[in-house]
């Protein structure tokens, strides 16, 4: 919830299905059926991409630009894992392993500090609402030095926000990042939430979202 911009589902969905289809000709993709929690992977290069540490999230699907060659490739793939492993735990060790001391977030919402500190501080008051939050990266496309992913956040109201208290009430919701990758880490992102689904299952219609992603 780092935006104020109110996007719709499909909305989102779109925008991601846009930015594969620009990259037809020079990719490989790789979706998986879970098995339980092991993703299958249908395409061997893509699958030879993902880090399958048991601690860190997996994409459902990945597509990723052959151009800029298997070491950079996996290394994208790696910040992403371990930046979404951050909002899937909240578990800082994580942020500071994909951001750099320079990140800088495009798209900052009011009252968020700039810079490294952003992030912590969003994932911090998202789970004082959700403190059962998870990121599940569902889409994951890397192009050059871009990462873009689809996210879908789910956990329960049980915490408050805005002086309302959670019942135990289902959130969910997707969201869309671009980040952009320097020589090793993360340097600046763009970002956009369905914040209009979210508000409406808080039961807040009409406030400003928490500044949770």
């Amino acid at each position: 919830m780092r935006s104020r911009t109110l996007v719709r589902t499909a909305a989102v969905r779109t925008a991601v299905v846009a930015v594969a289809a620009s990259l037809a000709g020079g990719v490989a993709t790789a979706a998986h059926a879970h098995d339980g929690n092991r993703p299958q992977l249908s395409h061997a290069w893509p699958q030879r991409l993902i880090d399958r540490s048991p601690d860190l999230v997996q994409p459902g699907q990945i597509t990723v630009d052959r151009s800029i060659g298997a070491a950079r490739a996996a290394q994208e793939v790696h910040l992403a894992q371990q930046l979404y492993t951050f909002w899937n735990t909240g578990q800082r060790k994580y942020l500071d392993a994909a951001i750099s001391p320079r990140f800088k977030d495009n798209t900052l919402p009011a009252g968020r500090p700039q810079g490294p500190a952003g992030p912590l501080f969003a994932s911090t008051n998202f789970r004082a609402a959700v403190p059962d939050l998870t990121c599940e990266l569902s889409d994951l496309l890397v192009t050059g030095d871009k990462i873009t992913a689809r996210l879908v956040f789910r956990g329960h109201f049980t915490g408050t926000f805005n002086g309302i208290q959670g019942k135990g009430q289902r959130v969910g919701f997707d969201a869309i990042d671009i980040q952009h990758v320097g020589r090793d880490k993360i340097v600046e992102d763009w970002h956009i939430e369905d914040n209009e689904t979210l508000l409406n299952q808080l039961g807040a219609g009409g406030v400003t979202a928490p500044s949770g992603r």
